[in-house]
């Protein structure tokens, strides 16, 4: 369920953004491995859920924004913390096109940066340390002749965002080393730890704290019935109370 790679940069997300950073070590594992989930103390879906439900208390949150593009496993686990804890999940990304959505992340300022690579075609000489823009017509390719995953949600490659119109600041990788987990010759596994991280200013006209919403309407209908039930104006009024709450862990 959780990323791991590129952690040592949570603090200053919290800072880029000016929001409260709420932050807990998951003590659990993948327990309950099947599709549909069912609540399992050592689970990791658990350290989720206390961390969650501390959140809810401390900023009174009422929804959760889920990244899930085509992948039910994690947006069923999202799915029934928020149900026990009284919270919307909302999953403005199920079942984009990926080619278009990647294509519109790049072209509405989100400037991130590949720090794992763990599939065939993607090269940590090669393609550690380049942008999503950079490397966004090898993902295609691969995509088109292999079906890898072009947003990464198989785990085929991690990004950490250095810059998006919701920060403040940007932030600045002033030192990193290559850590290879597996010197495969067909898909190396390999990623880059981020020794030294800075924050840089932004000029004031690059900055913006407006969600993109032009696709929320189409999607809407997707969701679970909860979400469905919501008009346009409380789904918009949750994702930035979201906004805030996601920024937080």
């Amino acid at each position: 369920m959780f990323q791991t790679v590129g952690h040592e940069g949570i603090s200053l997300y919290a800072e880029a953004m000016q929001l409260p950073l709420f932050q807990e070590t998951t003590q659990g594992k993948s327990a309950h491995d099947t599709l549909h989930y069912q609540p399992q103390e050592d689970d990791e879906v658990e350290d989720l859920y206390h961390l969650l439900k501390r959140v809810k208390e401390e900023c009174q949150v009422e929804g959760v924004s889920v990244g899930a593009i085509l992948s039910d496993y994690q947006r069923i686990r999202v799915e029934n913390v928020c149900s026990r804890l009284g919270l919307v999940s909302l999953a403005y990304l199920w079942q984009r096109d990926q080619k278009m959505l990647l294509k519109e992340m790049i072209e509405s300022g989100v400037y991130a940066v590949i720090i794992k690579v763990a599939c065939l075609g993607l090269k940590p000489s090669k393609h550690l340390g380049k942008s999503l823009e950079e490397v966004y017509p090898c993902l295609c390719e691969l995509a088109d002749k292999y079906g890898v995953n072009i947003c990464g949600e198989g785990g085929e490659y991690e990004t950490f965002t250095l810059d998006c119109p919701l920060f403040y600041k940007r932030l600045k990788i002033d030192m990193s080393s290559v850590c290879i987990h597996s010197d495969d010759e067909i898909a190396p596994v390999a990623y880059l730890k981020l020794n030294q991280l800075s924050l840089t200013e932004k000029l004031e006209a690059t900055i913006s704290h407006q969600p993109v919403m032009d696709h929320s309407s189409i999607y809407i209908d997707k969701l679970t019935n909860t979400t469905s039930q919501i008009s346009r104006e409380g789904v918009c009024t949750i994702y930035v109370v979201k906004r805030k709450a996601f920024s937080s862990f």
